[in-house]
């Protein structure tokens, strides 16, 4: 090869950015591949690249030289590489951006060089002679790039939840216990670089009396056991499997919804389908919203297909983890699954089926760092193999149910329930002649009659820790946030009063910022405070599990609520809206909802559409089993027009409403939404900044025929010490929008003290 050989690099450490390359003369020309990373030299230090494309347009000047392949394959192919740039066009980033975002972090890294078995600086081929990388390359058998994936290490993880037997004064015992109750399981590594060595010190302590323990961080990853009895399909679900099935067999690719109604039995269709798809040697996704669900799925994948390579990836696993999969990803050439959540899209495999269980969940949208919609990313990499995207939902997506009634994709429907029973009943309670009660009377007499029949109940309440507000009684002031100013939640057991926006937290007990008093009164209830009270108030014998964030911050102990509680070791399961996706409790014949009316009063134009999606999919954790099924929604604005469609589990009337509701007030999907958000530092910052980059966004929206509202104040006006505001933009195509949005963010970097993002297709209006 010639030594003007050029290429181009896409440069995964800042500023991101894609250089141009000289490739040495001294590696074979075959050597050089699209998708495989190099190290480059970028100004005084070494820096890992991915190869975007082995011809450029060779700059003026001397070009510096690419200094060494890290793969001996591709690391991506260029289904891959196609798919990082649609995502760069669509975020206004860099493909070096998106890459560093997908890529586990070790696989960025500079890696550990060898050379004769011992270890070689890699910082010397910066000063080295052309020669003597030469001579590297000649002997490229003696020089061992090490795979960047580190062996399991041992992780702290906090055994007993607070308040903690520890002496007042044992401080640093205390910063260990707190770190990991707010953070969750870490390595010893981390808790050093957050606590300082003096605390790391108390670890052994922690262990011997049995606060914390020490253990393999692969123990974290471990599947919950699931024995999958042989299912016999009814009518509805050959026919889905059929209709599916001739959708994957198509040599095109292919988009389909599966609405059925809960408990119709989907999962079994999509087993089935992934049946198939390994029959037919190809790989197959399973994503579901949340860790606990994909590792219930992955359980039954695995039970049902033992000798299938099965590889489980979400947000819970290190970087070392994440590297070690992704590097065997992209060593699998023939069937295989994967199961997860919407990260595990961006593994290198080549999904011939993908599959998004409960599609219509806001998990599945990212909306910092890399945006991105996971059905957006699916629809490309199905695309690139032919393969067929399946989304699954009893209550879809307003905007996916809307492109099956147009035909944009294919519709199968479950209407019936595997087992035959009827959906459950859902009888509306209101609760303004009641006061303050948690439960009307009506609502409590058949909590206790079903426990008394040995029935089980589940009870949502979309609100986490004991009190949303804490109130002091000399001053009246609630305790507040210092970075967001909005009131802290008082987590009683936890000992703390925590923002849930920020993380910021206050010790309890603790004097009023204000007044320096230190009575205070709760105000309002969570799903801590409504376990308190029922176990105060059912029969002792009566065992009450929680599930929420505070109590699932690490997947095993979801796992054993969500176990116990199917085992019938629970009769009670309080919680928030985790207890409404995907969850199969036969034993459970009653269903409260404490306070309908919490989703209803969001600044979001899918509050109704979202509040009937959580209410309807807990309704649908009634009546799984023998016994039919029975739900309470407790509501103090009973003329809201959103019950009657809940009552009846009536989605296509809802879907009507929103539709009209939408294309009189232009929203989506009717419309393209960019929320363009902009803030600045609440103390010095000059709201003249917004102004600027609003007048920006006004001009180039003109040229562009596009609706710009605002600047105002976000419904969220103070976050982390910065002032909010948001900017609306409606348009017919993202082109457009972007251009705008371009226009602002070159606004907004010649400004000093002023940050902007912009999140497309939005789904946190806040």
């Amino acid at each position: 090869m010639s030594s003007c050989a050029v290429c181009s690099v896409d440069v995964l450490a800042a500023p991101y950015a894609r250089y141009t390359y000289a490739l040495p003369p001294y590696f074979p020309g075959h050597l050089w591949q699209r998708g495989m990373r190099v190290l480059i030299p970028l100004g005084r230090r070494l820096v890992v690249g991915v190869l975007a494309a082995l011809e450029a347009e060779t700059p003026p000047g001397a070009l510096r030289s690419v200094l060494l392949p890290l793969d001996r394959e591709p690391l991506l192919d260029a289904a891959y590489l196609q798919m990082v740039e649609a995502l760069a066009v669509r975020q206004i980033q860099t493909p070096g951006e998106v890459l560093a975002r997908l890529l586990p972090a070790p696989l960025r890294q500079v890696p550990r060089l060898r050379w004769d078995g011992a270890a070689f600086a890699p910082q010397r081929l910066l000063d080295a002679e052309t020669a003597t990388r030469a001579a590297l390359a000649l002997a490229a058998g003696r020089l061992v790039v090490d795979v960047p994936v580190q062996a399991a290490k041992l992780v702290v993880e906090l055994v007993s939840p607070p308040p903690w037997p520890i002496r007042p004064r044992a401080e640093r015992q205390r910063a260990v216990l707190r770190y990991l109750d707010l953070h969750g399981p870490c390595t010893r590594e981390r808790l050093r670089q957050a606590l300082g060595p003096e605390c790391v010190a108390a670890l052994p302590t922690l262990v011997e009396r049995g606060l914390v323990r020490l253990l393999q961080e692969d123990v974290l990853q471990q599947l919950p056991s699931a024995v999958r009895e042989p299912v016999t399909l009814n009518e509805e679900q050959r026919r889905a499997v059929a209709e599916l099935g001739a959708l994957l067999r198509r040599p095109a690719a292919a988009t389909a919804l599966l609405f059925g109604v809960t408990g119709s039995g989907k999962t079994a269709v999509y087993l089935r389908l992934v049946e198939q798809t390994l029959a037919e040697g190809g790989q197959a996704m399973v994503l579901a919203p949340e860790v606990a669900l994909a590792l219930k799925l992955a359980g039954e994948v695995q039970a049902v297909f033992p000798h299938a390579p099965v590889l489980v990836y979400h947000g819970y696993l290190s970087p070392a983890q994440r590297a070690r999969l992704f590097v065997e990803a992209r060593s699998l050439t023939g069937p295989a699954v994967v199961v997860g959540t919407r990260s595990a899209l961006f593994l290198p495999v080549r999904p011939r089926l993908i599959v998004l269980d409960e599609e219509h969940d806001a998990s599945f949208k990212q909306d910092e760092g890399l945006g991105y919609q996971a059905k957006e990313v699916a629809h490309a990499r199905i695309a690139a193999t032919d393969g067929l995207l399946l989304l699954g939902s009893a209550t879809p997506d307003i905007k996916v149910y809307h492109a099956a009634q147009e035909g944009r994709i294919h519709l199968v429907r479950l209407s019936q329930r595997a087992n035959a029973q009827p959906v459950p009943r859902v009888d509306l309670v209101d609760m303004r002649p009641h006061g303050d009660a948690v439960f009307a009377p009506q609502v409590r007499a058949a909590v206790d009659a079903a426990l008394e029949r040995g029935e089980q109940v589940v009870i949502l309440h979309n609100r986490r820790g004991y009190a949303p507000i804490l109130v002091c009684r000399g001053c009246a002031e609630p305790v507040r946030c210092p970075q967001c100013r909005i009131s802290l939640t008082w987590h009683k057991s936890r000992e703390i009063l925590l923002c849930h926006y920020c993380g910021f937290h206050l010790e309890f007990p603790l004097l009023c910022p204000t007044c320096r008093g230190g009575d205070f009164d709760p105000l309002g209830e969570g799903t801590e405070r409504l376990e308190e009270w029922l176990r105060r108030e059912l029969p002792p014998e009566v065992a009450v599990a929680r599930l929420d964030r505070d109590t699932g911050r690490r997947p095993e102990r979801i796992q054993e609520t969500l176990e116990a509680f199917s085992q019938g070791k629970t009769q009670v399961l309080v919680g928030t809206q985790m207890l409404c996706k995907g969850h199969h409790f036969p034993g459970v014949s009653l269903v409260v909802v404490v306070d309908g009316d919490l989703g209803l009063n969001v600044p979001d134009f899918r509050a109704v559409e979202r509040s009937f999606q959580m209410l309807v999919q807990v309704a649908g954790r009634a009546g799984r089993g023998e016994v039919p099924g029975q739900v309470f929604v407790q509501t103090r604005n009973p003329e809201h027009p959103c019950w009657g469609f809940v009552a009846h589990a009536d989605f296509e009337g809802m879907c009507r409403s929103e539709l009209a509701m939408r294309r009189a007030m232009g929203y989506p999907p009717f419309v393209k939404l960019a929320l363009v958000r902009l803030s600045i530092p609440a103390e010095g910052g000059d709201v003249a900044l917004v102004g600027r980059v609003g007048a920006v966004l006004r001009e180039e929206a003109r040229r562009h025929q596009v609706t710009v509202l605002g600047p105002a104040p976000a419904p969220l006006a103070m976050l982390r010490g910065r002032k909010r505001f948001h900017c609306l933009l409606k348009g017919d195509d993202w082109p457009r929008l972007r251009a705008v949005c371009q226009a602002g963010m070159a606004q907004a970097r010649r400004e000093k003290h002023i940050r902007m993002s912009v999140d497309f297709d939005p789904v946190d209006m806040l």
